[in-house]
């Protein structure tokens, strides 16, 4: 059994008098070896996360290591693995600048991280250094090392989450993701019914976005056992699919026709653990062959080449939660279809809130002029 670092004490760690299990014992010999973080060293060689991003943690002390190593395993979801590693491995950078051990930070450094991604003075770690980063990107880094840090809390690491005071800078309530277009949510539909013979289980799981807007890191992990037969008191047939939300419950939702036809289709004489959406060589799919999909898709429907690889999956998802918005659909009855964990992330695809077309003060206008016209034609 190894012992704590107790050299460090005053930074979180566990005093010498106090000395407690050490680190979790990596269960892998790099974190390329766990499942959805095959390491890409060139293009089409089948890898899920950068290269780069696994050599740097994999290069961290074995304390460390296996610290991070449990922590990425803690989420089954290959997503949620593949996020974790990306914003850990920026955050390693930029502490590399500092030479400091990602268990030795403090709030301090946090708070510096924090403010040096939200003004733009990055210059290791990020796609554009110096560019700014928006409120929710910065938000989701000061989640994700929070949830780092409590679990080195949780396991004894650490006696303390440094990352529990700093706080996230505030979101807007107004979602920036544009929806498509009425003409565009149909060009899609037919781009995938076009796309359906020759790559059926592309079209499916664009059908199934477009259709109930679920989240893209939903797909990788649903298997033939998610779809189901359901038959209801009045007769009637639905085709369900059952999703895992953050708390872990199961929620099972109806699939319009277009994607049920085609999910159906997929299931058909495949065992009930198989994954439902995989290639060619069995590995699951990620977000960048669903946005691949997408664009054939687009593309296919007759949407110009620039503009349909622009579209990307959560341009899906926002445009079925904005249209049940638009459709008069209750926002908390929105909020469980979107399986959001807070009504206000589910109101900011309220466009109208912020639309100017829409606004109340035309209708106060619209109003005063129904009111004169009435008087008008009272008056003898």
């Amino acid at each position: 059994m190894w012992l704590t670092d107790t050299s460090h004490a005053d930074v979180g760690h566990v005093p010498a008098e106090r000395a407690t299990p050490a680190p979790p014992a990596p269960r892998v010999f790099s974190v390329g070896d766990i499942a959805g973080l095959r390491p890409r060293r060139r293009r089409g060689d089948g890898g899920e996360v950068p290269g780069p991003d696994v050599d740097l943690v994999d290069s961290l002390d074995r304390d460390t290591f296996g610290v991070v190593a449990a922590w990425l395993r803690d989420k089954p979801s290959a997503a949620t693995r593949q996020t974790r590693l990306q914003v850990l491995a920026a955050f390693l950078r930029w502490l590399d600048t500092l030479e400091l051990p990602l268990l030795q930070v403090t709030e301090d450094e946090l708070l510096a991280y924090r403010d040096a991604a939200a003004t733009g003075t990055l210059t290791v770690g990020v796609r554009t250094p110096g560019k700014p980063l928006g409120p929710a990107t910065v938000a989701k880094q000061r989640n994700i090392l929070s949830s780092f840090y409590d679990y080195a809390r949780r396991r004894k690491v650490l006696t303390h989450n440094p990352a529990l005071d700093v706080r996230p800078p505030a979101v807007s309530r107004d979602g920036t993701t544009e929806a498509l277009t009425v003409a565009e949510q149909y060009q899609v539909r037919a781009g995938i019914i076009t796309l359906a013979d020759e790559r059926p289980v592309a079209a499916a799981a664009v059908a199934l976005l477009a259709g109930i807007g679920t989240r893209i890191g939903a797909l990788p992990a649903l298997t033939v056992g998610d779809i189901r037969t359901a038959r209801e008191a009045d007769g009637s047939r639905h085709t369900t699919v059952a999703f895992r939300n953050k708390g872990g419950k199961t929620e099972r939702l109806p699939v319009p026709s277009l994607a049920a036809e085609l999910l159906q289709a997929l299931r058909a004489h495949r065992p009930a653990i198989a994954l439902l959406f995989a290639r060619e060589d069995g590995r699951p799919v990620d977000r960048w062959w669903v946005s691949t999909a997408i664009t054939q898709a687009a593309i296919a429907g007759g949407i110009p080449k620039e503009r349909a690889r622009a579209l990307h999956p959560h341009m899906l998802r926002a445009t079925v939660l904005t249209q049940l918005l638009e459709e008069g659909v209750p926002a908390d009855r929105v909020k469980d279809i979107a399986m959001h964990t807070s009504v206000d992330t589910t109101l900011r695809y309220d466009r109208r809130r912020t639309s100017l077309t829409r606004h109340p003060l035309y209708e106060l206008e619209d109003k005063y002029e129904d009111r004169g016209e009435a008087q008008d034609q009272a008056i003898p």
